[in-house]
C-alpha cells in the first residue's frame, strides 16, 4: 500500500481549507456590515475609559435600538393627542399631554413646548378645576423656569406636600430662593419618603450649596445604586452633576468620564455636552470644546432653545482665550441681542444671564446696566450664583464694602467653590484686608488646586479683578 508523500499531504490540507474556511469567509463577507455595526456598538455602548466602577450605568443592555428621547416623547404625545381626539373635554388627558409636553420641554430647550405645555395645563383646569394635580404640576414648573418662584411654590401648596413632584418642586424654588434651611427640610423629608435617583440627586445638590462634600458624593451614589433602567434621562443628569461636582475640584479625569457616561445614555444630552465643553476650555482643549458646543445646537435642528445664550457665550470664551477678539465680539453681541430679546418677549431667559454678559464686556455703561439688573433679580433669587453675580457687579463698579457683605452671605451657607473664594479673595485685598484676602485664596485653593486667573475666564466666571 502506497503511503502518501508530504506533498500529498500538503495538497489534502489546501483542499480541506478550501472547502471549509472559504464559505465561512465568504459568509462574514457577505455579512460583513452588519457584523462591523455590531462590532461597533459593542464599543459604543462601554462605559469611557476611566470612569470609577460606582458611577457605571449597569443597564447598557436597555441602551440598544431603544427610541431617542425626543421619539420616545412624540410617540406619547401621539397618543394623547388621540384620546383627546376621541373626547376633546378630558381634563385627565389633558393634563397628561401637558406633562409631556413639559418633558419634551425639559428635554429640548425648546422655549415652544413650554408654552404648549402651559396652555394645555390651563385648559386641563379650565375642563377640570377640581384635584388636577397633573395641570398644576406642569404650571408649577413653568413658573419655576420663569424664575417666578412664589408662583411655583403656590401651585406647589395647591397640589399638596404629601405629594413628591411637589416636594420636589419646594426644594428648587427654596434653592433658588436661597433658603437653604427649608430645602434641607424639604430634601430630607423628599428621601425619607421615597429614597429613588431623583430624590437622592435633590437631596445632593441641597447638601452641595452647603458645603457637605462627602454627603454630596454619599448622595449621588445612592442615587446611582437606586436607579432603575427606565429613567435613562435621570441617570444621565444625575452623572453630568456629578462630573460638575468634581470638575468644580479640580477631578478633571474623573468629570470628563461621567459626562462621556451620560452621553452614552443620552446622546447629544445638552446638559452634558455644556459641561464638557466648558471643561475642555479649562484645559486649553478648544477644539473639542467647540465641537462639543456645536453639537448642542445641532441636537436642536436649528430651533431656537434655552440652550442658545450658553452655546453662544461659551464658543465667545473659546474665540477670546485663542487671541480671536473680532469673533468673540461678534458672537456675545449675539448674544446679548438674544437675552435681551427674551426679556422684552416674557420668555426663559433671566436678568443674571444678561448682566454677567454685560461684565464680561466690562465697558462703563455695561456695568451700571448690569449692576441695576442684578439689584432686581436678587429681589426674586438669592442662590450662590446670583449673588456672586451682584458681589462681581458691585466690585466692577467700585462698590467694595456693598460687594464685602454680599460675599459674606454667600459664603455662611458654607459653599465650597473655588470661584466664589476667589472673588471674595480680590475683594478683600482691595479693601486692605491682606489677611483675610490670602485665607480666602488658600481656601480656593484647598477646594481646586488648579483654579487660577485663567480658569475663572474660561468658564466666565471673571474678568481681570483676579
Amino acid at each position: 500500500m502506497k503511503t502518501k508523500t508530504g506533498q500529498g499531504i500538503k495538497s489534502d490540507v489546501f483542499w480541506w481549507w478550501l472547502l471549509i474556511v472559504v464559505p465561512i469567509v465568504g459568509i462574514v463577507v457577505v455579512n460583513l456590515p452588519p457584523n462591523l455595526r455590531f462590532i461597533a456598538d459593542i464599543f459604543d455602548k462601554r462605559s469611557p475609559a476611566g470612569l470609577d466602577a460606582k458611577y457605571r450605568y449597569h443597564f447598557s443592555e436597555t441602551l440598544r435600538n431603544n427610541p431617542s428621547q425626543k421619539e420616545a416623547f412624540q410617540q406619547e404625545i401621539a397618543f394623547y393627542q388621540q384620546r383627546l381626539a376621541v373626547d376633546s373635554r378630558s381634563g385627565l388627558n389633558r393634563a397628561a399631554l401637558a406633562g409631556v409636553y413639559l418633558k419634551m420641554a425639559r428635554a429640548t430647550g425648546e422655549g415652544g413646548w413650554f408654552l404648549l405645555a402651559e396652555q394645555a395645563a390651563q385648559r386641563s383646569i379650565a375642563d377640570l378645576p377640581f384635584d388636577n394635580k397633573g395641570a398644576l404640576l406642569v404650571l408649577a414648573r413653568i413658573a419655576e423656569a420663569r424664575h417666578d418662584f412664589p408662583t411655583a411654590l403656590r401651585f406647589a401648596k395647591q397640589v399638596g406636600f404629601d405629594n413628591e413632584d411637589a416636594i420636589a418642586i419646594s426644594i428648587t424654588s427654596h434653592l433658588a430662593m436661597g433658603k437653604v434651611s427649608e430645602a434641607n427640610v424639604a430634601a430630607e423629608a423628599l428621601v425619607n419618603r421615597i429614597p429613588n435617583l431623583g430624590s437622592l440627586t435633590l437631596r445632593a445638590l441641597v447638601r452641595e450649596s452647603q458645603g457637605r462634600d462627602a454627603e454630596v458624593l454619599q448622595d449621588f451614589r445612592e442615587a446611582m445604586r437606586a436607579e432603575e433602567p427606565g429613567e435613562v434621562a435621570g441617570s444621565a443628569r444625575v452623572r453630568s452633576l456629578l462630573g460638575r461636582f468634581y470638575a468644580r475640584r479640580g477631578q478633571f479625569v474623573q468629570a470628563k468620564a461621567l459626562f462621556l457616561e451620560a452621553l452614552r445614555l443620552v446622546p447629544r444630552y445638552p446638559l452634558a455636552l455644556i459641561y464638557l465643553a466648558d471643561l475642555e476650555t479649562r484645559q486649553d482643549n478648544y477644539r473639542e470644546a467647540e465641537a462639543n458646543y456645536s453639537k448642542v445646537s445641532a441636537y436642536s435642528g436649528g430651533a431656537a432653545t434655552v440652550f442658545d445664550r450658553t452655546v453662544d457665550r461659551g464658543m465667545a470664551r473659546v474665540k477670546e482665550l485663542q487671541g480671536d477678539a473680532i469673533a468673540s465680539r461678534r458672537l456675545l453681541d449675539k448674544a446679548e441681542a438674544g437675552l435681551r430679546q427674551e426679556q422684552v418677549s416674557g420668555g426663559f431667559g433671566h436678568r443674571r444671564d444678561l448682566a454677567s454678559l454685560l461684565l464680561e464686556k466690562g465697558r462703563s455703561p455695561d456695568v451700571t446696566e448690569a449692576l441695576a439688573l442684578m439689584q432686581q433679580e436678587v429681589k426674586i433669587r438669592r442662590d450662590a450664583l446670583t449673588l456672586d453675580t451682584l458681589a462681581w457687579a458691585l466690585s466692577s463698579a467700585g462698590e467694595w464694602e456693598k460687594a464685602d457683605r454680599v460675599m459674606a452671605e454667600i459664603l455662611r451657607s458654607g459653599i465650597r467653590d473655588a470661584g466664589i473664594f476667589y472673588r471674595a479673595s480680590a475683594i478683600a485685598r482691595n479693601l486692605g484686608k491682606d489677611a483675610e484676602s490670602r485665607a480666602y485664596l488658600q481656601k480656593a485653593k484647598e477646594i481646586d488646586p488648579s483654579f487660577d486667573v485663567r480658569s475663572g475666564k474660561a468658564l466666565g466666571l471673571t474678568t481681570d479683578e483676579f
